[in-house]
């Protein structure tokens, strides 16, 4: 991928991060609320996810809360290019499409200036008996959980 990629949205440009290879950096000033773009890809029914093996393979996977999962390796576009941090600017929003099918939307969720990377927080959900090591964070966010697993529930 050449160095400074324009991608298939007009506000993205991807490009090499210092967070984990590529990244999709801002081509303009964004406000909380901007459409980042929409999440797509290969789209795998619950049965059909658990079905592959994931293993050795690259893959940009984002569950949905219908079960279903897309990866964003087959037939996706800029957005999978988000990479992780535990203070994201950008978060992912389910909204139902037209058909009715879930769509994910990436949305600003503070004002981006342009040239800012951009990042989501995976929050990742695996095997209660993972270790948090095995997913490391790389962000260097003054509040870095380590992981790029989903928090820990507190107790009120």
């Amino acid at each position: 991928m050449p160095d400074h990629a324009i991608s298939d949205h007009p506000h993205i440009e991807v490009r090499h991060s210092d967070v984990h290879n590529a990244g999709a950096f801002a081509l303009c000033d964004l406000p909380p609320g901007s459409l980042i773009g929409i999440y797509t890809g290969r789209r795998y029914s619950a049965d059909e996810a658990h079905g592959e093996d994931w293993d050795n393979r690259l893959t940009y996977l984002f569950g949905l809360s219908d079960g279903t999962t897309i990866d964003g390796a087959e037939g996706g576009n800029a957005t999978r290019h988000l990479n992780h941090a535990c203070e994201p600017n950008c978060e992912a929003q389910e909204e139902h499409g037209e058909g009715g099918q879930l769509v994910l939307r990436i949305e600003a969720i503070r004002h981006i200036r342009a040239g800012e990377e951009l990042f989501i927080d995976y929050a990742l959900n695996v095997d209660a008996n993972a270790d948090p090591q095995d997913y490391p964070c790389r962000c260097g966010s003054v509040r870095c959980r380590g992981t790029l697993l989903a928090p820990l529930a507190t107790s009120a």
